[in-house]
């Protein structure tokens, strides 16, 4: 029997500062281990904590992009357990007055998997949240079988928990939340989030039940999923399991599980774990925050988040919703479509067709990214010119695109000399159109009844009689008025 699936998500994500939560060791990727640590991160007897301003006032500036709310004043909690990767046996996080309270996620089209975007099932979906508050983050640990590791330059690294209502009804949207989420935080300048390198990470909290009507099932969390395939591998299989068991009429508890993604399954971990397991209580060594003056300070920062930059081009430049969308997604490729569509008289929707289908592919095939493309968008632009002047056709464009590429220094009008593309002078053209109509009478008898592929081929009769390489279109239109 089918259950309807609800899903919540607590994402951990590392906020962009250059020293740590409550100490000033560096943070950093790929150093040699247990080289940026101090009394503080490494939990010393005496050692005192002192607050990162920075990056309380970039959880605040999350907050905003968000659409948080935050309460007057934000107090820090002291969070006890044990565990090898927190030396302290607590971790200074908060409980009961976080930065930032309520806000939404907007599950952007371009988010959802390639294979369901044209039919995704809850369109314009937003995910609420509960809360975002900021803790440090714990060390690294690496397990050989018989025994562990600890890398302890993770260790203090502020790290938001950003943690959502249980609003997702799929393993997809919820890949949509996180891809979602994660183009956000990068573009307002809050994380890298970079999940390869561990500055984002999930817990997804799944239940099962039979219809609306019934109370939530049972939580059963899964810790620390670490890329966006493996959520929705986890979330899959650990609905499957479930499904299984209730079938079975096993009822679900209350538990945590880790999932292992080489076995492609989860095993438990503990159960019935609660707040009041953990013993928070206020934190004595840091004074609460009062979030006001710090809103302020911030608040001139906010960017244009993607949905808006998206509608903007779609308003402003002509563009469709889905283009708009994928050219809002990648800040660099946003920058280069703006310089781009800011070359006179040029249409915003033409710069857009060709950056999306002609460059972009192209420098994927020499996987080059658009932020490291060897041509700015002012020489693009001068090609795209040329086309819109009638010099150049379309195809023309392109093999002139392929020579910049290689040549970047070069200019697009030299290039298409060099070609052969240049205008071929209006007389001499009417002419060669002429001689071509006058010496295939049966073509043009058939593109008269209707046959109009036909033109292409009168076109490439004129376009071989001619000394130059003229633009196909222009010969198309010439002979099309004379027929």
């Amino acid at each position: 029997m089918p259950y309807l699936v609800t899903i919540g998500l607590e994402v951990h994500c590392q906020v962009k500062t250059r020293t740590k939560m409550f100490c000033a060791c560096e943070t950093s990727f790929g150093e040699e281990p247990n080289t940026r640590t101090c009394p503080v991160c490494l939990g010393l007897p005496g050692a005192l904590p002192v607050l990162n301003r920075h990056a309380i006032e970039k959880t605040l500036l999350a907050g905003l992009l968000l659409d948080c709310g935050s309460p007057e004043i934000s107090r820090w909690d002291r969070k006890s357990y044990f565990y090898p990767d927190m030396p302290k046996n607590f971790q200074t996080t908060q409980m009961d007055f976080p930065l930032c309270i309520g806000g939404e996620v907007p599950l952007y089209d371009f988010c959802y998997p390639t294979d369901m975007r044209k039919n995704i099932p809850r369109p314009g979906q937003k995910v609420r949240l509960n809360r975002i508050h900021l803790e440090e983050d714990v060390a690294k640990s690496t397990h050989l079988g018989t025994s562990s590791l600890i890398d302890f330059n993770r260790a203090g690294t502020p790290l938001m928990e950003i943690v959502s209502e249980p609003d997702i009804e799929s393993a997809e949207e919820a890949m949509a939340y996180i891809r979602s989420l994660q183009m956000i935080l990068q573009q307002g300048g809050i994380s890298d989030a970079d999940m390869e390198k561990g500055q984002m990470r999930a817990d997804v909290n799944i239940s099962l039940r039979r219809t609306k009507d019934d109370p939530l099932g049972a939580k059963i969390e899964l810790k620390n999923l670490n890329s966006i395939s493996a959520i929705r591998r986890a979330i899959q299989f650990e609905t499957e399991r479930q499904a299984e068991e209730l079938d079975a009429g096993i009822p679900q508890v209350q538990s945590t599980r880790r999932w292992d993604d080489d076995r492609g399954e989860s095993t438990l971990m503990r159960t019935k774990e609660d707040a009041h397991d953990y013993r928070y209580f206020p934190c004595p060594d840091l004074l609460p925050v009062v979030t006001a003056p710090l809103l302020e300070k911030v608040r001139p920062l906010l960017v244009e988040r993607p949905h808006e930059r998206a509608a903007r081009y779609e308003k402003d430049f002509g563009v469709s919703a889905y283009d708009g969308s994928v050219l809002a997604a990648d800040l660099p490729l946003a920058t280069y479509f703006e310089e781009l569509a800011a070359t006179p008289g040029l249409p915003g929707k033409k710069a857009a067709n060709f950056l999306l289908n002609t460059l972009l592919g192209t420098l994927n095939e020499r996987s080059v990214a658009i932020a490291d493309s060897p041509l700015g968008a002012a020489k693009i632009g001068a090609l795209l010119t040329l086309v819109e002047g009638g010099t150049l056709a379309l195809s023309q464009a392109k093999e002139v695109l392929a020579v910049l590429l290689d040549a970047p220094e070069k200019d697009p009008a030299a290039v298409a000399k060099e070609l052969g593309f240049e205008p071929t002078d209006a007389g001499e053209l009417e002419g060669l159109c002429d001689q071509v109509i006058a010496a295939n009478p049966d073509k043009v008898a058939e593109i008269k009844a209707g046959n109009e592929k036909l033109l292409n081929w009168l076109t490439g009769q004129v376009m071989k009689a001619s000394s130059t390489k003229p633009n196909p279109k222009q010969v198309t239109d010439i002979l099309k008025g004379k027929i």
